[in-house]
């Protein structure tokens, strides 16, 4: 009777971690809710399974649902308090919440924004996607609530060393949100000889058209990517 109990029992092991094999498919096929009901179910007997937690928080976030994002992101980062990225993934669900929010909301959010972002970054030296957000976060934020081109810039200089690709992006996109084009054009210039993906290409193409106003710098650009893509 103990031997029938005994594989009772590894067969329900055997089938609760088939179903989180199962919803993690469907989460990479990007059959969001179908893949939520699943998860949610396999939390009930696993409360505290991060992954499962984490999928659902990257669930509610594509669904744009920010509380709930929020809601899972916390309980991560106080069960994990030294893991970056779930620090990043709660900034980020707060900062788009915010950025959703009326303007007096928002503000009572930022703090707990910059907070998160500057715990990954702390916790993790090389947490790229955290600088990045920071840089978001330093040029959208008026001055007076903290918003400054200085730490923004700081933030790319320290993308230039983990990532010259990145860095040059940054440096490009600071450049080019205060309207100084032929900076913005350099650094843009610089990603794209490193990188050559279709992310420094697009950035640079866009500059040429729609700021700089110079289409036929940006067609000989899309012509010459084009050639290499196919090549």
């Amino acid at each position: 009777m103990k031997i029938v109990y005994f594989l009772i029992f590894l067969f329900s092991i055997q089938m609760m971690a088939s179903d989180f094999e199962k919803a993690e498919k469907l989460f990479n096929q990007q059959k969001y809710s179908q893949a939520e009901q699943i998860f949610e179910k396999y939390l009930e007997s696993h409360p505290n399974h991060s992954k499962t937690i984490e999928y659902l928080g990257d669930i509610a976030g594509h669904a744009k649902d920010w509380d709930k994002a929020i809601g899972y992101y916390e309980k991560l980062k106080n069960q994990f308090p030294k893991e970056a990225n779930y620090h990043y993934k709660f900034g980020g669900a707060m900062g788009m919440k915010a950025k959703e929010s009326n303007k007096f909301k928002a503000l009572s959010l930022i703090g707990d924004v910059e907070d998160a972002f500057l715990a990954a970054v702390k916790l993790d030296a090389k947490h790229i996607d955290a600088r990045w957000a920071l840089i978001e976060l330093y040029l959208q934020l008026p001055g007076i609530v903290g918003g400054s081109e200085k730490k923004a810039t700081k933030y790319a200089e320290e993308l230039q060393k983990l990532s010259p690709v990145d860095g040059y992006l940054a440096k490009g996109k600071i450049a080019e949100y205060f309207d100084r084009y032929k900076t913005a054009e350099k650094n843009y210039i610089q990603a794209h000889e490193i990188g050559n993906s279709k992310t420094t290409f697009q950035k640079l193409y866009d500059l040429y058209l729609k700021k700089l106003k110079e289409p036929k710098k940006a067609q000989e650009l899309k012509t010459e990517f084009e050639k290499q893509v196919r090549s």
